[in-house]
C-alpha cells in the first residue's frame, strides 16, 4: 500500500511539473504579454544555420499587445527568452500609447533555423513594476557601430554612446523602424573617423543600413577606398579594383542594403539576398577615415550597422526580415495567463481581436445600437404577443356575434384582447343612448344611424393608433442602424489610418485589426436593422388584417342595426 501511495504522488508530482513547464508565466504580478515567434522555416523566411546574438525589433500594436494593461510610458515593459524564465536585454525605441504602437528591441541568444519556435515573450501589466534600466547596447562584440537615428534632436549616436555625428542630423519622426535620418541631397551626413571603425584591406568587414532615396543617384555609403553609390536605379560597389554592380533600388520605397568584404570577396546584397559579388584584389588599401552617408542624395537613412566581421549569408536574410515591416518572420499575439494556459499558442479567437480593437467611438456606436436593439426586440415581442391575443379573441367574438339575431344581445364578456369587443361596445353605447332596444323606442333615423357609425370610426381609428404605436421604434432602427454602425465604421477606419501615419508603420498586422474592429460597428448596425427589417413586415402584415377586420366589422355591425331597427 505505501508503494503504491508513493508511485501514485510520483506521478502527480511529475504531471504537475509537466503542467507547470507547458503553462508557464514568468510572473503573475504581469497580466498581460505578446508571444513573439521568429518563423525561419520556408512559411517564414527560411534559413540553414544557427544565429547568435542577433538584436529584433518587435513591433507592437494593437493587433499583438494589450496597451490599455501596461503603464502609460511603458515602463513595465520586460523581456523574457522560451523558457519564459530567462530575462532577456532590450530597448525601448519607441513606446506611444496613445496610438497604441511601440518598438521594442530585443537581444535574441540563439535563433534555430527550420522552426516556428523560436519564441520570446513580451510582458506588461503591472502598474507597481519600477522602470528599468534599458539601453541600445545590445548588439554583438563584432559589432563597431549602430545608429539607429531615434534621438529627438541633436546628432546621432552609437548604440555604446562612444560615437556620434559631426553635427546635427535632420531627421523624419516615420522612419522604417521608428525615426530615420533625412538627406537633404547635397551634404554627406558624417561620422568621424574612430579607430574602432577602421579595418585591414582583406577584411573582414560588413555594412547594413536600410535606404529610402528620393532619387535613385547619389552615393550612399563611402569609407576610403570603399564606396556604394546608386546610378540609374543601379547599386555600384568599388573597392581599390574590384566592383560589384547589381541588384534595383526603387525610388521612394525602402530597400535593405549590405555588404561585406572579407575571405577574398566583395559581395553586395539587396533585401536580403545577394546582388552581386566580386573578387578582392590582391594588395588593397586599408578602409579607415571618416563615414559618409548619402553625399548627393535626398531621402532617408535608417539603421546603419558596421561590424569587423563578414556577416553571412543568412545573417543578412534574418536581418533584412527582421527589421523589414512585412511579417514573414516575426509574427506575434497578446496573451493572457488564463489564455495562455489554454494551450499552445493560447491565441484570441477572432471576435476577442475584433472587441480588444475597439476604439472608444466605436463602442459609443456599438453601445447606442444595442439600446435600439434591446428596444425593437421588446416592442417586436410586445406587438407579437399584442397582435397574436387580438386576432384569437377578434375571432371568439366574432363568432359569438354572429350567433345573436339582435345586436343588443351582449355576447359573453372576458375577451379583454378584442378589439372587435371594444367596437362593438363603442356602438352599443350610441344605440342605448337613443334608447334603442327599449319598450316604445323610435326607429332608428338614417341620421342616426350615420352617427352611430361615425362614433364607431372614431374608436376603429384610436384603436389602430393603439395597434401601429410604437412601430415607429422598428422604422427608426432600420433606417438609423446601418447609418450609426457606418458611421462607427468610418471614424474607427479615420483613427486606425491617423495612428498608422503619425507612426510611419505600414505593416499589415498593425493595420488590419484596427480596420477589422471598425467594420464591427458595421455589423452591429445591420444585427440591429435586419431582425427589425422582419418583425416590422410581419407586424405590418398582422396589424393590417386586424384593421381590415375591424373595418367589415363595423359595416356588418351598422348593416344589422339598419336591418333591426331602422326605420323601413
Amino acid at each position: 500500500m505505501n508503494a503504491m501511495k508513493s508511485l501514485m504522488m510520483g506521478a502527480a508530482l511529475c504531471c504537475g511539473l509537466a503542467s507547470t513547464s507547458a503553462k508557464a508565466w514568468w510572473n503573475g504580478d504581469w497580466t498581460h504579454r505578446a508571444k513573439i515567434s521568429l518563423n525561419t522555416t520556408a512559411q517564414g523566411i527560411e534559413t540553414k544555420e544557427a544565429l547568435s546574438g542577433t538584436v529584433v525589433p518587435v513591433r507592437l500594436h494593437s493587433g499583438n499587445f494589450d496597451f490599455l494593461s501596461a503603464k502609460p510610458d511603458g515602463s513595465d515593459l520586460r523581456v523574457v527568452a522560451a523558457d519564459d524564465k530567462t530575462p532577456l536585454k532590450f530597448w525601448v525605441e519607441r513606446f506611444d500609447g496613445g496610438n497604441e504602437l511601440a518598438v521594442v528591441w530585443v537581444q535574441v541568444p540563439s535563433v534555430a533555423p527550420g522552426t516556428d519556435k523560436n519564441l520570446i515573450y513580451v510582458y506588461a501589466g503591472n502598474e507597481k513594476a519600477a522602470a528599468e534600466a534599458s539601453t541600445p547596447a545590445l548588439y554583438d562584440g563584432s559589432t563597431v557601430l549602430a545608429m539607429a537615428f531615434a534621438e529627438k534632436q541633436g546628432e546621432a549616436v552609437d548604440a555604446t554612446g562612444q560615437i556620434k555625428t559631426s553635427e546635427a542630423v535632420n531627421r523624419d519622426a516615420n522612419g522604417l523602424i521608428g525615426a530615420a535620418a533625412k538627406l537633404d541631397g547635397q551634404r554627406a551626413l558624417i561620422v568621424p573617423a574612430n579607430a574602432k571603425l577602421k579595418a585591414p584591406g582583406s577584411g573582414p568587414y560588413s555594412v547594413s543600413l536600410w535606404v529610402k532615396p528620393e532619387v535613385v543617384a547619389g552615393e550612399l555609403f563611402k569609407q576610403g577606398p570603399l564606396a556604394l553609390s546608386i546610378n540609374g536605379g543601379k547599386l555600384a560597389l568599388v573597392y581599390g579594383g574590384a566592383q560589384a554592380v547589381g541588384g534595383d533600388l526603387p525610388a521612394s520605397a525602402w530597400a535593405h542594403v549590405a555588404l561585406t568584404l572579407g575571405a577574398g570577396k566583395l559581395t553586395l546584397y539587396v533585401n536580403g539576398a545577394q546582388a552581386a559579388q566580386a573578387d578582392l584584389p590582391t594588395t588593397a588599401p586599408a578602409i579607415e577615415g571618416d563615414v559618409q552617408l548619402g553625399k548627393g542624395m535626398s531621402g532617408l537613412i535608417d539603421q546603419l550597422e558596421v561590424a569587423s566581421t563578414v556577416r553571412s549569408a543568412d545573417w543578412v536574410k534574418f536581418a533584412h526580415a527582421a527589421q523589414s515591416a512585412d511579417a514573414k518572420l516575426v509574427a506575434a499575439v497578446g496573451q493572457t495567463e488564463a489564455s495562455a494556459k489554454e494551450g499552445d499558442g493560447g491565441s484570441p479567437g477572432y471576435f476577442s481581436i475584433l472587441v480588444g480593437n475597439l476604439t472608444v467611438d466605436a463602442w459609443v456606436v456599438i453601445g447606442i445600437l444595442a439600446v435600439m436593439f434591446l428596444i425593437s426586440a421588446w416592442v417586436m415581442y410586445a406587438k407579437a404577443m399584442l397582435v397574436t391575443r387580438a386576432d384569437k379573441h377578434n375571432r371568439m367574438f366574432l363568432q359569438k356575434f354572429r350567433e345573436v339575431r339582435d345586436v343588443m344581445m351582449v355576447p359573453p364578456k372576458g375577451l379583454q384582447h378584442s378589439s372587435l369587443q371594444r367596437l362593438y361596445a363603442a356602438g352599443l353605447h350610441e344605440l342605448t343612448k337613443r334608447d334603442v332596444g327599449t319598450a316604445g323606442a323610435k326607429p332608428l333615423s338614417g341620421a342616426s344611424i350615420d352617427a352611430v357609425k361615425a362614433a364607431i370610426d372614431a374608436d376603429l381609428v384610436r384603436e389602430n393608433q393603439d395597434l401601429n404605436s410604437q412601430i415607429v421604434l422598428l422604422t427608426i432602427a432600420i433606417s438609423g442602424g446601418p447609418f450609426l454602425g457606418l458611421l462607427g465604421t468610418v471614424v474607427g477606419v479615420m483613427i486606425t489610418f491617423a495612428a498608422i501615419a503619425a507612426a510611419g508603420d505600414v505593416n499589415v498586422n498593425a493595420i488590419a485589426p484596427g480596420i477589422a474592429a471598425a467594420l464591427l460597428a458595421t455589423v452591429a448596425g445591420l444585427a440591429v436593422a435586419i431582425p427589425a427589417l422582419f418583425g416590422y413586415n410581419y407586424l405590418a402584415a398582422r396589424i393590417k388584417n386586424i384593421s381590415s377586420d375591424m373595418q367589415i366589422f363595423i359595416d356588418e355591425f351598422v348593416t344589422r342595426v339598419a336591418e333591426t331597427h331602422g326605420a323601413r
